[in-house]
């Protein structure tokens, strides 16, 4: 089975509590840093050990998560641990994540340059592609002097590239057919 689909039903679960209770923030907090521990290779190692029941795992990163996780964080962590799907805090992580983007009418971009984009250019981009895509945009920029110039802008699915990397590839295999 795809391991989305197991996911899915925890981070659509954790998402309508969250919005219920009004505490998106700290649920995307928590879920966020959930995820980092158990990505963590001691954790992990943990998690795999045969000689230890979900309770006891439940119960050890809780512990590791400490004050980060609140009681209704610590009872998530414990039903995930009890159907064994704690591996799955990555993903149920990020399917979380989208569902309070999808909710907050928001999406994060990532623009790639070749040089550093000045403020004003990422608020100009920013306008265009909240206009484009009907959300408020969050600008990441990175930079990749490989792309030698233009942009490559990544935005969930969206993907447009405008890098003249690119465009030199397009050229060089239309000479080549």
């Amino acid at each position: 089975m795809e391991l989305t689909t197991l996911a899915r039903p925890y981070a659509k679960a954790a998402f309508e509590y969250a919005l219920a209770h009004k505490a998106l923030a700290k649920w995307s907090e928590m879920l966020a840093i959930a995820s980092a521990v158990s990505q963590a290779g001691k954790v992990q190692q943990v998690l795999g050990s045969p000689g230890l029941t979900t309770t006891q795992q439940a119960n050890a990163f809780v512990e590791v998560c400490d004050k980060e996780l609140d009681e209704q964080g610590a009872n998530f962590i414990r039903a995930l641990a009890s159907n064994k799907r704690l591996t799955l805090l990555p993903l149920i992580a990020e399917l979380f994540e989208l569902l309070k983007a999808e909710q907050e009418k928001s999406i994060d971009v990532t623009i790639t340059s070749a040089m550093e984009l000045t403020g004003g250019q990422q608020e100009k981009l920013a306008k265009a592609l909240s206009k484009r895509l009907g959300r408020d945009v969050n600008v990441v920029n990175e930079v990749d002097e490989s792309l030698i110039g233009g942009l490559v802008i990544k935005a969930g699915d969206l993907v447009i590239d405008g890098s003249l990397r690119a465009k030199l590839h397009r050229l060089a295999d239309a000479m080549k057919s």
